[in-house]
């Protein structure tokens, strides 16, 4: 048996990897890294891709005055069918390869750790990748089974990540549980009702301990998307006129900002008709200011930022009641006071669906609230009020239990060796 496994959460906003010794079934390394990918305005002199990864994507944006083609989310367009390729620096690149690049990163590093070409992984998959849809499914899954070849791995596993969360939580225990885990990552929320058992942790056969699993296409994206739409749309000119004919005065396609909310449709954003369209816009609106703001939000790959900003105020809300949305670069001024009240009108829709979710979930496979010892929640977004709020009203009378929001999944996934058996 080889000595080492790597479990990997391959998440839309971050990737975890989880060493897992085989042999003293022990997690030995943990780590993180932002599922970015910066690529350089030109390739290297040679004609080599001219790329960074994670945080290091970061950096090199910004040093690069926001030029180059900054990706972020590309978990979500592995179940698109519409998306086969982009051209960047030249070069051609399905959803496969730019996932590989990220994977490549995570192995490199986790190699360079225990100094051993690791070779066996178990990665980690949302329930669903998009809404129950089978076709869209096996797609997503093909196209990550074939990123992990790219990436060097030969022996590959793929585990529901609740499931990955859930093997985490049992680490901790102490007795037997029938537990309620919710995995709330950036594209997806899953959902799995298991029994968990400390005397089984690394057992090969769990099947039977396995008794419902869901997932809904919605997560901390679809917040920060609602939240875009909302407030941030009306600074880069959604509700701008244009005079289409002489007299007549239209409003610009509101197309163009759903474009602005969605990361998988921002990174692709860059066509000729688009940009010409918008200059058109631009001019028959007698160059509004707001509007203006869209085409140097576009033209520079500004998108990164003014998420970050979004994600700020989402992360502050989870611990405060007011927060400020300010961004300011490039002529775009944003200063928003933004309340509890206000975030929670904004994100209703959203967490509504979860909510309507979980009660289908709850009643399609007869689990009634008596019949869960334990919940345990984990991913960011899972410390947003409105989504607690949501949990302690269902289940008044258990506690939340969670782990690290950003590691757990990757560390369960690790503990799912008896996927080679």
């Amino acid at each position: 048996m080889e000595k080492y496994l790597y479990g990997i959460d391959f998440g839309t906003t971050n990737s975890a990897l989880a060493i897992y010794n085989q042999h003293t079934r022990q997690v030995e390394h943990t780590f993180l890294v932002p599922s970015l990918i910066y690529f350089d305005e030109y390739h290297h002199p040679d004609g080599s891709p001219n790329y960074v990864v994670g945080e290091d994507a970061i950096a090199a944006y910004l040093a690069k005055g926001m030029k180059g083609r900054f990706i972020k989310s590309v978990k979500q367009v592995l179940s698109r069918p519409s998306f086969t390729e982009t051209r960047i620096q030249n070069k051609r690149y399905n959803a496969s390869e730019l996932v590989a690049i990220i994977l490549k990163k995570l192995k490199s590093r986790a190699d360079l750790l225990i100094g051993v070409d690791c070779r066996r992984a178990v990665i980690g998959r949302p329930v669903f990748f998009d809404d129950d849809n089978v076709q869209k499914d096996t797609l997503a899954q093909t196209r990550l089974s074939k990123a992990a070849t790219l990436a060097g791995f030969e022996d590959v596993r793929f585990q529901l990540e609740p499931i990955g969360a859930a093997f985490a939580y049992e680490s901790t225990l102490s007795k037997k549980e029938r537990v309620l885990v919710a995995d709330f990552g950036g594209g997806t929320t899953d959902f799995t009702y298991l029994i968990l058992d400390p005397e089984k942790v690394g057992n090969h056969d769990r099947k039977s301990d396995m008794m419902a699993n869901g997932g809904i296409y919605v997560g901390g994206d679809s917040l920060d998307a609602a939240f875009m739409w909302e407030q941030g749309t009306p600074h880069f000119g959604k509700h701008t006129q244009y005079e289409a004919t002489p007299g007549k005065r239209l409003t610009v396609p509101k197309s163009l900002f759903a474009n602005i909310c969605s990361w998988e449709q921002m990174n692709f954003f860059n066509g000729i008709r688009i940009q010409k369209d918008m200059e058109n816009y631009y001019h028959y609106s007698g160059k509004d200011s707001k509007f203006k703001n869209l085409i140097t939000l576009i033209e520079h790959n500004l998108g990164y930022a003014v998420f970050q900003a979004i994600e700020k105020v989402k992360i502050t809300l989870s611990d405060t009641d007011q927060a400020l949305f300010t961004y300011h670069h490039l002529g775009i001024d944003i200063e928003d006071h933004i309340t509890l009240a206000k975030y929670e009108q904004i994100t209703a829709k959203e967490v509504g669906r979860i909510s309507v979710y979980l009660d289908q979930f709850m009643q399609q496979n007869n689990i009634s609230p008596e019949s869960v010892d334990s919940l345990f929640l984990t991913g960011g977004t899972s410390q947003v009020k409105s989504i607690q709020q949501l949990f302690k009203k269902r289940f008044p009378k258990i506690n939340l239990n969670a782990g690290d929001n950003f590691k757990s999944v990757a560390i369960g996934l690790a503990y799912s060796g008896y996927l080679f058996e």
